[in-house]
C-alpha cells in the first residue's frame, strides 16, 4: 500500500499491522489485500465532509450547505460527491475500483419497480449510512477473514484435544454522555456475563450446599435477572421491540422510544424520558440511551449497488467477501416468510452460543477495577473504587469465600487420594468413615469443615496439611521404588549381559570352527598338489644349477686346453723372436683372460640373482611344507582325540550294557523265585507260622502259589523279561558296530565331509534315548511282577484262614 494514498494514516501503524499478517498467514504476499482493505475503511471515514450539491443540477444552483443551515429539511436534498476529492479518490485506490463507481454507489440506491430498478440519489443522512454500512461490512468481512487465517496457521480444530484453557477479555460497562446502539450492545452482552458470574458464584454455590445438607446460611445478593428479562423476554422486551419495529419501513426513531414508552413504563428497570431518550438500571447504574440511528443500525442496509461494487473490486478479498454475501441473501430467498436477520439478532445468536460455551466449563473470574476515572497513573478515589465493588458483585463474593468452604471433594475421591495415610488398619472400609478418620488424625477442628451427604467440605488452607504428608509418603515410595526397580534392572541387565556373552562365546566359537574346519578340508585336499609344485620347482631349479655349473666348468677346461696349444705354437718360433716370443705368448695368454673377466661377471650377476631367487623361493616352500606338517600333526592329534572320545564312549556303554545285563539278570532271578515258590506253595500247605514275619509277607517272590493260573502269568511275565533281553543284546550290538564303523571310518579317512562331532553326538544321542526309553519299560515290568506277587500272597493268605476255619 502506498503511503501517499493515505495522507491521515499511521505509517509505523501500517508497517506494524503488515508484519503481524506475516507472521500469521506465514506469506507477505497475502498481507498486501488486508492491510489496504484497512486503509480503505480509514479513508471512507474521511468522507463526512462531502460536497453537497443540489439534486436539480451540479452548478448555478445555491449552496446547499446554507440551506441546511437554515433549517432547509434535509431530507429533500440530494447529494452527490465531488471526484476531486482526496478521500474519495484515495479510498478507490485502495479498494481496487473506479472513483465514479463509488461515488455512484454511495451517493444513489436503487428501488424495485415491476421488472426494473429505478436509481434515486440519496439524501445525505442515507448516504452517511450508505458510507458507515459499507465500512462495517468491510471490517466484519475482515475481521472473520483474519480469525479465519490465524486458526489455519495455528491449526486450531484439526487437532482434538481433550483440555483447553480459554480466555475470554470484554470491554466491560460503558455509560457516557450521549449512548447510542453501540453502548446498547455492550452493556446487554455485561449484564448476560454478570449474569453467569452471579449464577457462578452465588446460585450454584449455595445451591450445592443446600442439596448436600450442610449448616449454612444464605449470603444476600444482588441478582441482574430482572433486568435481563427487560431485555430478552418475548413478546414485550426491548429486543423484541426494536426487532418489531425495524421491520416497518415508516417506523422512525421517535415511533419505536414511544412503543418502549408505552410497553415497558410499569418495569421498575425501564425508564421513560422525553424525546427520543430512555433509560435502564443496569447492575452497575442507570444509563440514559438515546434511539437515534437504532433503526438505521439494527437495520444494517448493504444495498445490491454495494455487492455489485465489491464484486467488481480488483482485490480477490472483496470479491470473496461479495460472493459470500450474495450466497447468504439466496438462502432466505428460498422461504419468502422468513424475515431477515437483524443486527439484534445476529448478536443475541452470537452471545447466547458464546454462553452456552462457558457453561460447559470451568470458570474462573477476574475483575478489572479503575483507580480513578481521569485514567492518571498513581491517583486512587475510594469512592470510584468501592462503587465498582459494590456493583460488580465483589463485596458478596468475599463474604461468600469467608465463609464458604472452597475445598470440596465427594467422599469417594477424598478416600482414594488419602486412605494410605490413615493410621488405623482396622479402620472401617466406608469412604465415609475413611474420610471422617483422616480428619480426626490430623487434627482438622469441627468448625473448618463439613460432612454432607456425598461430598466434603472444607474451609481455604485445611487440605494443605494433607497434600503435605500425601506428598511426602508418596516422595518416599518413589523413593524405594526407584531403589527397587534400579536393583531388578541392575540384576535383569547383568543376566542379559551373561546370557549375551554366552551366546557371543558360543556364536564366535561355532564360526571359528565351521571356518577352521573349511580352511582344513581346502588345505589337506590340495596339500598334496602343493608338495607336488614345489618339488617341480626345486627339481627345476637344481637342474638349472647344475647346469650352469656344468658348462662353466666345460668352459674352464675349453679355455685352458687353447693356452695350452697357444704355448706350444710359440715355442717353435726362431730365436730372433725369442723375445718377442716370450712376450707374446703372455699377450696371448693374457688376452683370453681378460675377455673372460670380461664376459664372466655379467653371467654371474644373472646366476648369483637367479640363484637368490630360487633360495627364497625354496625356503617360502619349506615354510609352507613346516606348516602343512604341522596341520597334518594337528589332524593326527584331533583324529586320536576323537579315536579316545570314542573308546570313552565303548566303554561307557559296555559298562551301562552290563548294568542293564545285570538288571535283567535280577529280574530273571526273581522271576524264577516267584515261579518255584509258587509251586511248592500249590504242593505243600504252608505253616501258619511262615506268616509271623511282616517281612515275609511283604515280599513278593516268597509268596505261595493259589489255585489260579499262575503258570500262564508266569510265562507271560518270563515272555516279557525275554523279550527286553533279547532287545538289549540285539540294541548292544548295533551300537557297538555303530561305534566301531564311525572310529574305522574316521581312521581311514582323515580328509572326509563327514563330521566326526556331529556323528558321535547324533550316535550319544541315540544311546540316550534308548536307554531311557529301555530303563521306563524295564521299571514297568518290575512294576508289574511285584504286583502278580503281592496278588499271589494275599490269594494264599486267604486259602491258609479258610483251610484253618475248616479245620476248627
Amino acid at each position: 500500500m502506498d503511503s501517499d494514498l493515505i495522507s491521515d494514516m499511521d505509517s509505523d501503524l501500517i508497517l506494524d499491522l503488515d508484519s503481524d499478517l506475516a507472521l500469521f498467514t506465514g506469506s507477505s504476499a497475502v498481507c498486501s489485500g488486508p492491510t489496504g482493505l484497512d486503509g480503505g475503511c480509514m479513508v471512507l471515514g474521511n468522507l463526512h465532509n462531502l460536497d453537497l450539491l443540489d439534486g436539480v443540477g451540479r452548478s448555478g444552483g445555491p449552496n446547499v450547505t446554507s440551506r441546511i443551515g437554515s433549517g432547509y429539511p434535509y431530507r429533500s436534498v440530494g447529494v452527490t460527491l465531488n471526484l476531486h476529492k482526496a478521500p474519495l479518490t484515495s479510498a478507490a485506490r485502495l479498494l481496487g475500483c473506479a472513483a465514479h463507481e463509488l461515488m455512484q454507489a454511495l451517493s444513489t440506491h436503487r428501488i424495485p419497480a415491476a421488472k426494473d430498478n429505478i436509481a434515486k440519489k440519496s439524501t445525505l443522512q442515507q448516504a452517511i449510512d450508505t458510507r458507515d454500512a459499507l465500512a462495517k461490512f468491510i471490517y466484519a468481512s475482515l475481521f472473520d477473514w483474519l480469525v479465519e487465517q490465524i486458526n489455519k496457521s495455528l491449526e486450531v480444530g484439526k487437532r482434538c484435544v481433550d483440555r483447553s484453557i480459554s480466555i475470554l477479555d470484554i470491554y466491560g460497562f460503558e455509560s457516557f454522555k450521549k449512548n447510542s446502539f453501540e453502548q446498547f450492545c455492550i452493556n446487554y452482552a455485561n449484564e448476560r456475563l454478570q449474569q453467569h458470574f452471579i449464577r457462578h458464584l452465588f446460585k450454584l454455590e449455595q445451591e450445592e450446599y443446600e442439596l448436600d445438607g450442610i449448616d449454612w446460611a444464605k449470603v444476600d445478593f444482588e441478582d441482574n435477572q430482572v433486568c435481563l428479562d427487560l431485555f430478552e423476554k418475548k413478546p414485550l422486551g426491548i429486543l423484541s421491540l426494536l426487532d418489531e419495529e425495524s421491520n416497518f419501513q415508516n417506523a422512525t426513531d421517535f415511533t419505536l422510544a414511544n412503543k418502549l414508552k408505552q410497553h415497558l413504563h410499569s418495569n421498575s428497570y425501564f425508564k421513560g424520558d422525553r424525546g427520543r431518550a430512555f433509560g435502564v438500571r443496569h447492575f452497575a447504574r442507570e444509563v440514559l440511551y438515546d434511539t437515534n440511528g437504532f433503526l438505521e443500525k439494527n437495520r444494517d442496509p448493504l444495498n445490491s449497488g454495494l455487492v455489485q461494487l465489491l464484486s467488481s473490486c480488483s482485490g480477490q478479498l472483496l470479491q470473496s467477501f461479495a460472493k459470500k454475501m450474495l450466497d447468504q441473501s439466496l438462502k432466505p430467498a428460498i422461504s419468502s416468510d422468513a424475515p431477515e436477520q437483524s443486527v439484534v439478532k445476529k448478536f443475541k445468536g452470537q452471545l447466547f452460543e458464546l454462553m452456552h460455551q462457558l457453561e460447559n466449563t470451568t470458570p474462573h473470574f477476574i475483575r478489572c477495577i479503575k483507580p480513578n476515572c481521569k485514567q492518571v497513573s498513581d491517583k486512587y478515589e475510594e469512592d470510584v473504587v468501592l462503587q465498582q465493588l459494590r456493583y460488580c458483585g465483589v463485596l458478596e463474593v468475599v463474604r461468600i469465600s469467608k465463609s464458604g468452604y472452597p475445598t470440596r471433594m465427594t467422599h469417594q475421591e477424598f478416600a482414594e487420594r488419602y486412605w494410605f495415610l490413615l493410621s488405623e488398619t482396622n479402620a472401617s472400609h466406608d469412604p465415609l468413615s475413611i474420610s471422617v478418620a483422616l480428619l480426626k488424625q490430623f487434627n482438622v477442628l469441627p468448625e473448618m469443615y463439613q460432612v454432607g451427604y456425598t461430598k466434603l467440605f472444607l474451609r481455604t488452607g485445611q487440605i494443605g496439611a494433607l497434600e503435605h504428608k500425601r506428598k511426602q509418603v508418596l516422595r518416599g515410595v518413589i523413593g524405594v521404588q526407584k531403589y527397587f526397580r534400579g536393583h531388578r534392572a541392575r540384576c535383569l541387565f547383568l543376566e542379559l549381559n551373561k546370557g549375551a556373552k554366552n551366546i557371543q562365546s558360543f556364536v564366535c566359537g561355532e564360526s571359528i570352527r565351521r571356518k577352521y574346519g573349511i580352511e582344513a578340508n581346502r588345505c589337506s585336499a590340495f596339500a598334496p598338489q602343493l608338495v607336488d609344485e614345489q618339488l617341480a620347482s626345486v627339481i627345476y631349479l637344481q637342474s638349472v644349477i647344475r647346469g650352469w655349473l656344468v658348462r662353466r666348468h666345460f668352459d674352464n677346461i675349453h679355455n685352458s686346453k687353447q693356452l695350452n696349444h697357444l704355448s706350444i705354437k710359440s715355442k717353435r718360433k726362431t730365436g730372433r723372436k725369442l723375445s718377442e716370443a716370450k712376450v707374446f705368448p703372455t699377450v696371448d695368454m693374457e688376452t683370453p683372460h681378460e675377455q673372460q673377466i670380461q664376459v664372466v661377471p655379467s653371467v654371474m650377476s644373472e646366476l648369483q640373482r637367479r640363484v637368490l631367487k630360487a633360495e627364497a623361493t625354496l625356503g617360502q616352500k619349506e615354510q609352507e611344507n613346516t606348516t602343512l606338517r604341522e596341520q597334518l600333526q594337528q589332524y593326527e592329534a584331533r583324529w586320536l582325540d576323537y579315536e579316545a572320545k570314542m573308546k570313552s564312549m565303548e566303554d561307557m556303554w559296555q559298562k551301562q550294557m552290563a548294568s542293564l545285563q545285570t538288571s535283567l539278570a535280577a529280574a530273571r532271578k526273581s522271576l524264577a523265585a516267584d515261579s518255584t515258590a509258587g509251586q511248592l506253595g500249590r504242593a505243600d500247605v504252608v505253616s501258619p507260622r511262615h506268616y509271623d514275619s511282616e517281612d515275609n509277607v511283604s515280599m513278593g517272590s516268597r509268596t505261595p502259589g493259589v489255585k489260579t493260573p499262575v503258570g500262564v502269568r508266569e510265562n507271560g511275565s518270563l515272555n516279557a523279561v525275554g523279550n527286553l533281553l533279547k532287545e538289549f543284546d540285539q540294541r548292544k550290538q548295533a551300537f557297538d558296530d555303530d561305534a566301531k564303523s564311525l572310529v574305522e571310518t574316521g581312521t581311514a579317512q582323515p580328509v572326509s565331509d563327514v563330521n566326526p562331532d556331529d556323528e558321535l553326538r547324533r550316535l550319544k544321542r541315540r544311546f540316550e534315548t534308548w536307554k531311557k526309553d529301555f530303563k521306563m519299560r524295564l521299571k514297568e515290568t518290575k512294576a508289574r511282577l511285584h504286583k502278580r506277587g503281592h496278588q499271589e500272597s494275599d490269594r494264599t493268605r486267604r486259602k491258609w484262614w479258610e483251610k484253618l476255619g475248616s479245620r476248627s
